[in-house]
Parts: structure tokens; C-alpha cells; sequence
């Protein structure tokens, strides 16, 4: 993990990052190696009185709506500190729920500027939160899909597992995990210390923790920016996902970056101490503005567009594959560009088809993708550097499939349209010899042409 400069226990500053370190995270990011884990200090909304913490201003209206005297509060109540003052009157504590639910139903807030920049950081596809709103989920969908609803989300509580639905390197599209439940009129979520408390005894349980994300917590580096938590909270948040003493050996790491913790010199003293791999940062916005401006160095920038038609809107493809459309076939990784990809065909009105989302469990995936294979007008393998780094993977099986049913046609017959998404050369390629055969086509980031599209509609009337 990336080495920070040692601070100081009364350094409020935070330390810094150098070139080398913030280089060694950027290539972890690439490599899907780190998970950022956030909590509600990124979650600054525009309200009428100006920017403020989205959560202070829901305690502020629960308060009023739960007629609470102001002399029942202190200043600068907390979202605890009101759900505390309620039950201390008698209040019933399902009540809350219900009525932070319907709070954030008549807001229409957008996400925040740090939100918007973690989800245009494409190398993350699993983010974990452990606040129970939809602004990230939106800020994914709004950055990465034109605001179509393909972000999976799953939301955990106590009486419930709930779990990654498969394998990490296996996802299909981003996942949005709320860690301590999502909102809902039920008490399911996280409002209260005492909920919090909860939550973390629940997911310790044996039988209650969801497996494969704890998994994935403990094998990958961790940027764990904005949370809330307090000094031991954050001891016993950092123990629980790591399953094991902070102080052995271990190669993955962790940010800890946000307002507060570098204030508290018990905390620092502690991690200085005990977890070498743990770093601190201070400024949870401040973290996220200097690593997405790094990200879009390295990658290039994404320039808006500046005239012409606005870009195809994305519509997540149906579980069963149209007759005569185009079998898209990629590496996980390539998913935004195919997302694009695959906008441009429907603009075209050209029907395309990938596996976006895996078969639920019972459907034999093999056989339906084999078949599929089968009968598409035509086969798009999807060429990138992704492609390149990994020698095994389900889309070569894919690949495979399509060449053994080229053997079948007739000599020069066109069925493999290979595309390739970034500057990928054709020579040294890792792809079967039959791609080296036709003609392939560029497009970058995905973005489908009017000549690739005409040449394909074209084809596809020739074949019907």
C-alpha cells in the first residue's frame, strides 16, 4: 500500500502522499485490487440554507417532524442524537424510520461532487457504503450509464444475508454494498449508535456474515474515506474486515481519510503503533478531488462532446436474446465501453446481445451462452488491453465457441467482427487465429461509428 509521510500525533494537516505512493495506489486501482468504502462525509447536498451534510439536515427535519421541543437537543444535534432524545420521550422507535423515508422521498437532491468523481474512476466496481441513501447508486448510473438504473445494489441487515451474488472478478456491472442497510420504512437500517451497534455485532455472528464480501474486504486494499466512526468503532471496523490482528503481517493495506480522525491522537497513536499498513489522510472531499485529478492524468481526460448528436442512451440487454442480433462478447473490465458499444447498435436499430448479468442460479450459463453463440447474426469480440493481461477468462470460452462455428461456413464468410476499444495492436494480439483473419474495427471507449454501424446493417440484410 502506498507509504504516507508519518504525521505527527497533533498534526491536523494530515500527511501527504508523493508521487511514488499516489503511482503505487493508481496501478492497485487499475488492477481492481482496492475497494473504497464511504461513509457520510461525502454526502454534501445543496439545500436551501446552502451546502450541508445530508445527514445533519435529515436531523434537523426529523427533529421537526418528530415534534421534538428544541430544548430536548443540543446544538448541532446529530442524526443519534435526535433518534436519541425521540426514544427518550417515549417515542416508538419504528417511527423514525418511517419518517426519514418519506423525508428523502420529497427531496430531490443530487450527488455530490465527490461522489460523481469516484464513480467516473471506472477501475471501481465494487463500492461499499455504510450510509443508507441512493446518491451514490445515482452518481454511478448518472456517470457511467446516462442515468439508466444498472448499478446492482444490495443492502445488508441483521435478520437478513445478504450477499455478493457471485465471485468479485466475476461481476457484470458495478455493485453498490449499503454495509449497514439501506433506507426503507422499515427498521433496517443504520440511524442511531445503538443500531450501529447492532449491525457490527450481527455481522461478527458466524451465520450472519455475508461471506464473499468479507472476503474480498480482508484479500483487497481499502480506501475507507469519509466515515463516521469513532476512535474504537474505527479499531474494531478496521479489525472486522481485515479477520485478523492488525499488528501481523499482512500485504493489503488501508486510507483511512476524513475530517476527524487525524484530530483524535489516541486513534493516531494507536495505528502508528499497532497497524503499519493503515494510513491516515485529512479531508475525506480533499482525498477524493486529488485521486480522481491523478486518475484522469494517467487515463486521459474525458472531454465533453461539443456539438453533433447527443450520445445514445443505454438500455441493459434482455434476458433472452432477439432473433438475428449481434452477440457482443468481452472481458468484465470492458464493461463501460461495451455499455456504449451496445447504445450505438440500438440507436442504429441493430439488436445487440451480452451477458451483462449472469444467469440466476438454476439456468445452466454454459449451455445458454453456447447457444446463444450459436444462433447471433453475428460475433463481436471485444479486443482491449483487458483482454491482453488475462489468459484465462469466460469470454475465451466465448471466443472458442464462435471460431468452432465458423467451421461450419464457408470459406470467407463474414461472422467475427472483432473491435477493439483502446490503442490494442493487431500484431501480438492474444486472440484465436481466426480474428487475425477479418478486418478489425476501432472503437474507441466504444463509441460505434456510422461506418461500422452502416457496414453491419448491411451485412445483417445480406445475411436475412
Amino acid at each position: 500500500m502506498p507509504t504516507l509521510t508519518a504525521p505527527a500525533a497533533t498534526d491536523t494537516h494530515g500527511p501527504v502522499l508523493d508521487d511514488d505512493a499516489w503511482d503505487d495506489l493508481l496501478n492497485y486501482i487499475e488492477e481492481r485490487q482496492v475497494i473504497p468504502i464511504l461513509g457520510p462525509e461525502l454526502l454534501r447536498v445543496e439545500t436551501d440554507s446552502g451546502p450541508r451534510l445530508l445527514y445533519d439536515w435529515i436531523a434537523e427535519k426529523l427533529a421537526t417532524r418528530l415534534n421534538l421541543p428544541t430544548g430536548a437537543l443540543p446544538p448541532s444535534a446529530s442524526l443519534n442524537d435526535v433518534v436519541c432524545a425521540y426514544l427518550g420521550g417515549r417515542g416508538r422507535r419504528e417511527d423514525a424510520y418511517t419518517r426519514i423515508r418519506t423525508i428523502l422521498r420529497e427531496a430531490t437532491f443530487a450527488p455530490s461532487p465527490a461522489l460523481r468523481q469516484l464513480a467516473q474512476i471506472t477501475d471501481f466496481d465494487l463500492f461499499v457504503t455504510t450510509t443508507f441513501d441512493s446518491l451514490l447508486e445515482q452518481a454511478i448510473n448518472d456517470e457511467r450509464f446516462g442515468g439508466t438504473q444498472s448499478t446492482e445494489v444490495i443492502a445488508y441487515t441483521p435478520n437478513r444475508v445478504a450477499d455478493l451474488t457471485t465471485e468479485r472478478s466475476q461481476l457484470q456491472r458495478p455493485v453498490v454494498y449499503h454495509l449497514l442497510g439501506k433506507l426503507s420504512a422499515s427498521p433496517t437500517y443504520v440511524i442511531s449508535d445503538e443500531d450501529t451497534l447492532e449491525f457490527i455485532c450481527a455481522l461478527q455472528s458466524e451465520h450472519l456474515t455475508p461471506g464473499k464480501l468479507f472476503h474480498e474486504l480482508e484479500h483487497n486494499h481499502l480506501l475507507i474515506i469519509g466515515g463516521s466512526f469513532s476512535n474504537w468503532l474505527t479499531r474494531f471496523f478496521l479489525r472486522m474486515a481485515k479477520r485478523r490482528r492488525l499488528s501481523d503481517p499482512r500485504e493489503v493495506g488501508e486510507v483511512l481519510a476524513d475530517d476527524h480522525s487525524l484530530r483524535d491522537d489516541l486513534l493516531v497513536q494507536f495505528l502508528h503503533q499497532v497497524s503499519a499498513r493503515t494510513r491516515m489522510y485529512s479531508g475525506a472531499e480533499a482525498f477524493v478531488s486529488e485521486l480522481h485529478r491523478r486518475w484522469i492524468i494517467r487515463r486521459g481526460p474525458i472531454l465533453p462532446r461539443t456539438g453533433g448528436p447527443a450520445p445514445a442512451r443505454f438500455t441493459p440487454p434482455e434476458r433472452e436474446m432477439a432473433d438475428n442480433a449481434v452477440f457482443i462478447s468481452y472481458a468484465r473490465e470492458d464493461l463501460p465501453a461495451v455499455q456504449k458499444l451496445k447504445a450505438g447498435l440500438d440507436a442504429a436499430g441493430i439488436a445487440a446481445w451480452f451477458d451483462m448479468d449472469r444467469l440466476e442460479s438454476g439456468d445452466d450459463f454454459a449451455r445458454k451462452i453456447q447457444r446463444n453463440v450459436a444462433k447471433c447474426s453475428f460475433f463481436i469480440p471485444v479486443v482491449s488491453g483487458t483482454t491482453q493481461r488475462r489468459i484465462e477468462g469466460w469470454f475465451r470460452r466465448e471466443w472458442n465457441w464462435a471460431v468452432d462455428r465458423t467451421k461450419g461456413m464457408a470459406h470467407g464468410a463474414n461472422f467475427i467482427l472483432p473491435v477493439c476499444v483502446d490503442q490494442t495492436t493487431e500484431t501480438g494480439a492474444l486472440v484465436p487465429d481466426e480474428f487475425m483473419k477479418a478486418h478489425w474495427t476501432r472503437l474507441p471507449g466504444g463509441d460505434a461509428t456510422q461506418e461500422f454501424t452502416a457496414r453491419l446493417k448491411d451485412l445483417l440484410n445480406v445475411r436475412r
